[in-house]
């Protein structure tokens, strides 16, 4: 079975608050400085929200939904950064706890790459999860993603976080005749 075809992605809207609200619990914000007070979810909210306008290239943020009854699930992005001096796309995801172990991450991490590799800007799509986060871990390499190395990120700024750095080429890899 296609583990893509458990989920669909749907560019970010308006009504997905509650959704950002659900994913911001401390068991699943662990790993990211623990949960985020009122205001600065609304204001993730509100970038999550210009992000999803059709920027060709930029990235833009989704919710994860169930191709089987439609239910949204968590939450996943790509966006434009730099990593050592380096124009890349940079994703990251959460995933609500009833719904974890199921290959949604992995799924939902593939439709991204897909979308980034059509935005067509940057040749890598970078993921920083925190060296203790497990599954996350886990997601990049089933995704695809080769691990550079340990790093140090700081997330939310200000709060250092020992990281992997995961990378995923997004240019076509030609085949071997």
């Amino acid at each position: 079975m296609d583990a893509t075809a458990v989920v669909r992605i749907e560019p970010w809207s308006e009504g997905d608050f509650d959704l950002l609200r659900a994913a911001n619990t401390p068991e699943l914000m662990r790993h990211l400085g623990g949960p985020e007070p009122d205001e600065k979810l609304a204001e993730r909210h509100r970038r999550y929200v210009a992000s999803s306008a059709n920027r060709p290239g930029a990235g833009r943020m989704y919710r994860v939904v169930l191709t089987d009854g439609g239910e949204a699930v968590g939450t996943i992005g790509f966006w434009e950064s730099a990593w050592q001096g380096e124009p890349a796309y940079e994703t990251g995801w959460s995933v609500l706890p009833g719904f974890q172990g199921r290959g949604i991450a992995t799924a939902a991490t593939l439709a991204v790459v897909a979308e980034a590799r059509a935005a067509g800007k940057h040749r890598y799509l970078l993921a920083f999860p925190s060296v203790d986060n497990a599954p996350s871990n886990g997601v990049c390499r089933k995704a695809g993603f080769s691990l550079v190395g340990e790093c140090e990120v700081e997330y939310p700024p200000g709060r250092p976080m020992r990281s992997n750095h995961w990378r995923l080429d997004l240019e076509p890899q030609e085949t071997a005749q």
